[in-house]
């Protein structure tokens, strides 16, 4: 039988309250109490229950983090942000991955609430927020993670996509590029929408000024390298004059798979015959093959920013007004489109 707090107050000499301060308070006890507590713990082999305590609490010290992909390494910046700004606090993370699947985005918010999280971060599936509507509604501070809300009905951080798409595409028009392709991701996606809104404001202006530049959709059914691959494959077997001159693709994780496709049999030079430039600006863009352009976002300081936006938000409590942060993104250009501009 595992030993109690009561067993240790015993074992010590002191009072429950004592060694409850001793293990929540301990600048509240002395020195040579706290060194004969901790003794007494050794000796019994206590473990604290944290569960209990935390139920007591009524709430956690843990935050829940929903994203898309934890495969996705741009996700994996943004978790070792959040988690390097609640270790901070003392709070953990735990990490949930959607899979970009409805199904287990549900699953993972009733099993936060659950275990009654300190709060929640999320970057949703789609456009409906009523299931976090209601989380927060409970007592749970919810913020969305590169996403936000036409409204600024919840407190968000996000990198302006719309913006980022036509940061690519103004590039790729720059070089000479006429017929670009973009190759997306699923259309519930915000982000996918976004950066895709980005690339067709680029096309309209350009063609606007007279410039005669045609913009073409490539579906994908996810964001992965796989993905990538297999669009990559169907635009290079293509008859040769309906190869487009320019790919955009909507992650670097589509753009590798694009990347691979093109140099598999040696058949599409990047960027010779077609310019290649993804988004995220994930580490292992620079070691591709060919190093890839990409529009780049502050992965780390987002999942930051969020833990902060969270924060104020529990200790203001219901009522507090959300908080939205949009970061710019910026343009970072490699060997995937550079030195082949066309007149």
């Amino acid at each position: 039988m595992s030993a109690s707090v009561k067993d240790v107050a015993a074992r010590a000499g002191v009072s429950v309250g004592t060694v409850s301060n001793v293990l929540n308070r301990p600048e509240k006890v002395s020195p040579e109490t706290v060194d004969r507590v901790h003794a007494a713990i050794d000796e019994l082999g206590f473990v604290r229950n944290d569960a209990a305590r935390q139920l007591r609490a009524g709430r956690s010290r843990s935050i829940g983090l929903v994203v898309l992909d934890v495969g996705n390494p741009f996700f994996t910046d943004v978790a070792r942000g959040a988690e390097d700004r609640a270790d901070h606090d003392g709070l953990s993370i735990l990490l949930g991955n959607s899979d970009e699947s409805v199904s287990r985005e549900r699953a993972y918010l009733d099993l936060f609430e659950e275990q009654r999280v300190a709060g929640v971060l999320i970057t949703p599936l789609g456009d409906d927020l009523s299931r976090l509507a209601r989380l927060r509604d409970r007592g749970t501070p919810t913020v969305l993670v590169d996403r936000q809300t036409e409204d600024a009905s919840f407190s968000s951080v996000a990198v302006d996509d719309v913006a980022g798409g036509r940061l690519a595409v103004d590039h790729l028009i720059g070089l000479g590029r006429r017929r670009i392709a973009f190759v997306g991701g699923p259309s519930a996606l915000r982000q996918v929408v976004d950066r895709l809104a980005g690339a067709t404001e680029a096309v309209e202006d350009a063609v606007g000024r007279g410039v005669d530049v045609q913009l073409e959709l490539v579906s994908t059914e996810a964001l992965t390298v796989l993905e990538g691959r297999s669009a990559g494959e169907r635009l290079r077997d293509r008859a040769r004059d309906a190869w487009p001159d320019a790919v955009f693709a909507a992650n670097d994780l589509l753009a590798m798979g694009v990347l691979q496709a093109f140099s598999m049999l040696g058949t599409v030079r990047v960027p010779e015959d077609i310019a290649l430039i993804g988004y995220d600006d994930i580490d292992f863009a620079s070691a591709a093959v060919v190093p890839l352009s990409s529009i780049r976002q502050p992965s780390a300081l987002i999942g930051t920013t969020a833990v902060e936006l969270l924060l104020r938000e529990a200790a203001g409590g219901p009522g507090t007004e959300p908080e939205q942060v949009v970061f710019q993104p910026e343009l970072v250009v490699r060997q995937s489109t550079a030195g082949f501009a066309r007149d």
